[in-house]
């Protein structure tokens, strides 16, 4: 398996397509003078960004990071973000990576948002089913409860078909709070995006990864202040973004995005202008 090894652990990208978002959400109040010197816009505005997942291989385990897109975005919107209307499901995806998607036993989500768990199921009709039939899925309680709520604020980033089953059938454990889902991978919580998002961190011989999900969504946002305009607690995400960033900086941590393009595998430098840069490994 291509990636990075973490002590016992063999760590992949899985980029579950290419999709097109309007810059502006991406980088909230910042000004498009200066984040588009790191990201360039196109005649809608929209960015390139990545819907990234990553497999995890080590004792005993075969473990999946998020799911993507999924089915079930309609044309409409797939149109929108220019993703084609047969674009490969996330299984055939990763078996493109010459990996059995068969043998996947545990499913994480770092927050239930479409775009992190959409690959979760597999529609059938109005009905949906497990993607991944061997594994058990991981989310927050916490996470899954506000999904369910429907607030006016980001109702629209909730589709239960991607979730409910799961939890209907007993497949998906809904977690509260920090979490060791199997030896040495934890789901701790990183809220700031939303109330019970987690970042994703799995630590073996001395050596530590960390998938920061929509805390630090590309490269660009390892400046503390950039953040998205869909992130609920704004000044909560930046004090957490400081926590997380620094701990890798210090740390040497080799670090993943959710929605960055370029860079599978990233270290964390401190910045004397900006506090934090990323550093591309591969």
């Amino acid at each position: 398996m291509a990636g990075v090894g973490v002590g016992e652990f063999r760590i992949a990208r899985v980029l579950d397509h290419v999709h097109w978002w309007d810059g502006g959400t991406f980088f909230g109040v910042v000004p498009k003078t200066l984040w588009s010197r790191k990201t360039q816009a196109d005649d809608l505005n929209r960015i390139p960004l990545a819907f990234n997942c990553y497999l995890i291989q080590g004792r005993g385990h075969t473990i999946l990071v998020e799911t993507g897109c999924g089915d079930k975005p309609d044309e409409r919107m797939r149109e929108r973000m220019s993703l084609p209307p047969g674009a490969a499901p996330l299984t055939e995806v990763i078996a493109g990576h010459g990996f059995d998607p068969g043998s996947i036993d545990v499913v994480i989500n770092s927050h239930l948002h479409w775009d992190h768990c959409g690959g979760n199921t597999i529609l059938e009709g109005t009905a949906a089913r497990a993607a991944f039939p061997r594994a058990r899925y991981f989310a927050s309680r916490g996470e899954w409860e506000h999904a369910h709520e429907r607030l006016a604020r980001d109702g629209v980033s909730y589709n239960d078909l991607n979730y409910d089953p799961l939890v209907a059938s007993g497949q998906m454990t809904l977690v509260d709070g920090d979490c060791e889902v199997a030896p040495g991978v934890w789901m701790r919580r990183a809220p700031g995006h939303n109330r019970d998002m987690c970042v994703i961190v799995v630590e073996s011989g001395g050596e530590t990864f960390c998938f920061f999900s929509d805390l630090v969504p590309t490269a660009a946002h390892t400046q503390p202040t950039w953040v998205l305009a869909f992130d609920l607690y704004p000044l909560e995400s930046i004090e957490n973004k400081h926590r997380w960033l620094g701990a890798a900086a210090d740390g040497n941590w080799i670090c993943g995005f959710s929605h960055e393009v370029e860079m599978a595998f990233a270290r964390i430098r401190r910045h004397p202008k900006t506090h934090f840069a990323a550093e591309a490994m591969l």
